[in-house]
C-alpha cells in the first residue's frame, strides 16, 4: 500500500476560481441541514422519522418517482430514508451513505441550543453539525441539483439516511436494510463518513480517506456486595473498590501497534508536516517507539491512530444516600486496533484491575471489520479534485479511530470509503461533546467536492 498510497495527479476537473456551489445550491443545502439539526434525532430519545419522511417528502416534490423513494425500518421511530437516482446501469450502482441520528445532547451543556443550525463566527452550531447531518444534507441537495442539471450517470445513484449509527443495536439502520432490504442498496462500493480534511493552524494539510476503522466495544466494571446501613461503614465498599479499579485502569496505555493503513498514513503526513514533527511522524512510520510516545502525548488524536484505546465512560451505583452500596459499575468503552481481538482485551483489562470483587464483562461486541481495498480509481478522482480545489492538499489513506456503519457494509461485501472534503481543525473535532461544530465554508466547500466526487465516479471521467 506504502507504494501507491499520496497524490494521483494526473488530471483535473474544471471547477473555475470559486469552489462554492451556486447560491440556489448553498441555500438549499443550508435550508436542508436546518431542518435535520433541529429535529430531534438523539440515538435514545429522538427519532429519525421525521427526518426520513421530510427528505422522502422534498425528493418527491423535485422530481424523484415514489416508487423510487423508500421510507422504513426497524421501529416506527427509527425510519430510514433510501432513493435511487437512475442511470444507465452501465456500471453497479453507488451508494451514498450518510447517518440522521445523533449523540445526546443537553442544553445545560451547551453555550448554544444544540438543537437550533446556529450560524456565528465562521461556524454552524447544533448537534449534529459535524456527525453526520452535514454530510446527510448534502448528498440530498446535490441529488437534487443533479436531477435539475439532467446529469446522466453511467450508474444508479443510491442515497441511504440511516437511523441509529450513534448506537448500533437492533435498530441500526444499515443492519436492517442489508438484512430486509438489501437490493435498496446494493451497490459497487460506498462513500460515507470515516475520513474529513485535516486543519492544522488554519491550514489544510491532507484530505483524509478512510479505509478501515477500529473495533468498538463496552466492557462492564461491576461491583456487588451486602451494602449495609451507612451510619456503619465498612472497609469493604463497592464503590471504592471501583475507583480503585478505575484509577489503575487511568494509568494504563496498551501498546504502540501500526498497521498497513497507519503506517502509510504516517508516511504521508511525515511529508506534509513541517519542522521537528516531521521527523518525528517519519520516525513514527519506521517503527520507533519513542517517536510514537511523543507523537501520541503531544496529539490524543494521533495517539488513538497508532494504539488500542479504553476509556471510562458511565459510572452507577448506590441505591440510597444513606445505605453502603451494593452496587458500583462503570462502562468501558474502547476502540479496538484490527490486530487486536476483543479476548485480548478484556484479558488485559482484567489484570489492570486486579481485583476478583471488580467483574469484568463483555457487553457490547460490534466486531471487526475487513479493509477496503485501496482503489486506484476511487483515489485518483479524489485526488484529482481535491487537488484542483485545494491546490497542495494531499489525499492520504486512514484508519479511522471512530467506528461507522461502513464496518456492517464491509462485512457484506460492499467496500466503503470515508470520504467528505469537510476540513475541521485535527485537535478541535467536536462531534459526540460540547457545541459540536462545522466550519461555514467547509460545509459549503464539501458540498462542491461531493458533487463532483459522485460525477467523477459515475460518469466514466475516473477511467
Amino acid at each position: 500500500m506504502s507504494k501507491v498510497l499520496i497524490l494521483f495527479s494526473l488530471g483535473f476537473v474544471c471547477l473555475g476560481a470559486d469552489v462554492m456551489p451556486p447560491e440556489a445550491d448553498q441555500r438549499m443545502a443550508r435550508e436542508i441541514y436546518k431542518e435535520m439539526i433541529e429535529s430531534k434525532s438523539g440515538f435514545t430519545t429522538g427519532t429519525t422519522t421525521d427526518i426520513a419522511e421530510a427528505v422522502a417528502a422534498r425528493l418527491k416534490a423535485a422530481g424523484f418517482a415514489a416508487a423510487d423513494v423508500f421510507v422504513g425500518g426497524a421501529n416506527p421511530r427509527k425510519a430510514n430514508v433510501v432513493v435511487r437516482y437512475r442511470g444507465t446501469g452501465a456500471r453497479k450502482p453507488l451508494l451514498l451513505l450518510a447517518h440522521i441520528d445523533v449523540v445526546e445532547a443537553l442544553r445545560a451543556d451547551w453555550t448554544t441550543d444544540p438543537f437550533a443550525l446556529i450560524e456565528k463566527d465562521g461556524y454552524f452550531y447544533g448537534r449534529g453539525t459535524m456527525d453526520d447531518k452535514a454530510q446527510a444534507a448534502v448528498w440530498v441537495a446535490n441529488l437534487i441539483r443533479y436531477r435539475r442539471e439532467g446529469f446522466r450517470p453511467d450508474r444508479d445513484l443510491i442515497v441511504a439516511l440511516t437511523a441509529d449509527e450513534e448506537g448500533g443495536g437492533p435498530y441500526n439502520g444499515v443492519d436492517w436494510l442489508l438484512k430486509n432490504k438489501r437490493e435498496l442498496i446494493e451497490a459497487e462500493y460506498t462513500l460515507n463518513e470515516g475520513g474529513r480534511g485535516e486543519l492544522v493552524e488554519g491550514k489544510r494539510v491532507s484530505n483524509d480517506v478512510g479505509l478501515s476503522e477500529k473495533t468498538f466495544a463496552n466492557f462492564r466494571l461491576e461491583v456487588r456486595n451486602k451494602g449495609g446501613h451507612s451510619a456503619r461503614p465498612v472497609p469493604d465498599n463497592a464503590i471504592y473498590r471501583l475507583a480503585g479499579a478505575l484509577y489503575r485502569m487511568s494509568g494504563f496505555a496498551f501498546p504502540f501497534r501500526l498497521n498497513e493503513v497507519t503506517r502509510a498514513y504516517f508516511q504521508a503526513m511525515a511529508k506534509i508536516e513541517k519542522g521537528p514533527l516531521a521527523a518525528d511522524l517519519a520516525k513514527v512510520a519506521e517503527g520507533s517507539e519513542e517517536a510514537m510516545r511523543k507523537v501520541g502525548a503531544a496529539s490524543p488524536p494521533l495517539n488513538a491512530m497508532m494504539r488500542t484505546t479504553c476509556v471510562a465512560t458511565m459510572l452507577e451505583g448506590g441505591h440510597a444516600t444513606n445505605a453502603l452500596p451494593q452496587l458500583a459499575a462503570a462502562n468501558i468503552n474502547c476502540r479496538i486496533l484490527p490486530e487486536d481481538s476483543v479476548e485480548d482485551v478484556l484479558a488485559a483489562l482484567k489484570k489492570v484491575v486486579a481485583d476478583d470483587q471488580v467483574v469484568v464483562t463483555i457487553s457490547v461486541n460490534e466486531g471487526r471489520s475487513p479493509a477496503s481495498p485501496l482503489r486506484p480509481d476511487v483515489l485518483k478522482a479524489i485526488a484529482r479534485i481535491g487537488d484542483t480545489m485545494w491546490p497542495g492538499v494531499v489525499t492520504v489513506p486512514m484508519m479511522a479511530v471512530g467506528g461507522s456503519d461502513g464496518r456492517y457494509l464491509r462485512v457484506a461485501g460492499i467496500p466503503t470509503y470515508g470520504v467528505q472534503g469537510f476540513f475541521v481543525d485535527r485537535d478541535d473535532v467536536r462531534a459526540h461533546g460540547r457545541d459540536e461544530r462545522m466550519p461555514v465554508r467547509s460545509f459549503y466547500e464539501g458540498q462542491t467536492f461531493l458533487y463532483e466526487l459522485v460525477k467523477a465516479l459515475s460518469a466514466g471521467a475516473d477511467k
